[in-house]
């Protein structure tokens, strides 16, 4: 597969500058070889500009007139996307039911659907056109799966789990567990059943080995749009609004409520029975134990605001110096109080 610089101008909306050259792949501007096309979105990387033997290159405005090359745009690194789908093609798969798959009498599935050796349906579970399930693939009773999704290998659905349309879900996600619930009792501690169930709204995409648990009751919702990295923890009652971002490693607690476009980067921690408001962005590594107003953009543990985050941090590598400091300012105002106490009783007068 192949497109000329030209086509791929068109289907973009772009402006192309230099020869029409035909374009085979993608890669990265390090590695790009004459016949690919890369990207520059971040200007970190516009030294490379110089050094990269990319046939071509998306960029923005700014750096243009630095690459004889390029198709111009606002936002390559969306624009770049697009391309990598127009080389990706479509996923190469055998169409139908296959015969080693245990898919219960009560289940129905629309035309259309592609379910891979080794699957297993439960009753009353239905799935709808468009949607293809990999090998070990779980699927329990009382499930919806809507159009177009795409269930990657070892995936799990227990009973009651609902998705929307063009949901993808990579390998060993597993929704609908149970959520972490026990009452003390005077012989140890009792399990709390958990009757809930995880819906997933449309366009939600959840990356490999994370983790949706059941509501313990009512439901675990996931928003439209949302995004969720590979090994991410989501505990049980817990609403995520639209478009969220979910980075790796990620564990939010039990019935906390998240906004819409929220950002948590990568190993966020957040406590259970919060809110956490709209357009909220969360830093590395960040403690939540609070609710959060909306638009906020918090940094460290106990989460704070991102500026006062970069203050403190800037503080931390003095504070051995600090510490020092104050030794001896405590040192010189210990002599200073000796000197002038010993100053004071020999100005007392003797006793007549």
């Amino acid at each position: 597969m192949s497109f000329l610089l030209s086509e791929l101008a068109h289907k973009l909306g772009c402006e192309r500058k230099g020869e029409d050259i035909r374009i085979h792949s993608c890669n990265t501007l390090e590695q790009a070889r004459p016949e690919e096309i890369s990207f520059l979105a971040n200007p970190r990387y516009a030294p490379q500009l110089e050094t990269t033997r990319a046939g071509a290159v998306v960029l923005t405005p700014e750096y243009s007139d630095r690459y004889a090359v390029c198709l111009v745009t606002s936002n390559p690194y969306l624009d770049f996307a697009k391309i990598m789908h127009l080389f990706a093609g479509e996923e190469e798969q055998a169409p139908g039911i296959s015969e080693q798959a245990h898919i219960h009498p009560d289940a129905r599935l629309e035309e259309n659907v592609t379910v891979f050796p080794f699957v297993s349906i439960g009753p009353r579970t239905v799935i709808h056109s468009g949607s293809t399930l990999h090998s070990g693939t779980v699927v329990e009773q009382d499930c919806q799966i809507g159009r177009d999704c795409r269930i990657s290998p070892n995936v799990t659905l227990m009973a009651g789990t609902s998705l929307g349309d063009r949901v993808t879900l990579h390998s060993g996600v597993v929704l609908g567990s149970d959520g972490f619930g026990f009452a003390q009792s005077d012989t140890g501690m009792e399990k709390v059943p958990q009757l809930g169930r995880v819906i997933l709204e449309s366009d939600v995409e959840i990356g490999a080995n994370s983790t949706v648990d059941r509501g313990t009751l009512g439901e675990t919702r996931i928003g439209r749009g949302t995004k969720i990295d590979n090994q991410v923890q989501i505990g049980h009652n817990v609403s995520l609004g639209r478009n969220v971002i979910v980075v790796s490693q990620v564990g939010i607690a039990g019935s906390t409520t998240v906004g819409e476009n929220v950002v948590f980067a990568g190993q966020v921690g957040v406590g259970g029975h919060l809110t956490v408001g709209s357009g909220t962005r969360v830093g590395a590594k960040t403690g939540v134990h609070r609710s959060v107003k909306p638009g906020a953009e918090l940094s460290g543990h106990p989460a704070m605001e991102h500026r006062d985050f970069l203050r403190f941090s800037s503080m931390r590598s003095k504070l051995p110096e600090m510490h020092n400091r104050l030794k001896r300012l405590e040192s010189e105002c210990d002599r200073l109080r000796t000197e002038l106490e010993r100053k004071e009783r020999s100005n007392e007068s003797p006793e007549e």
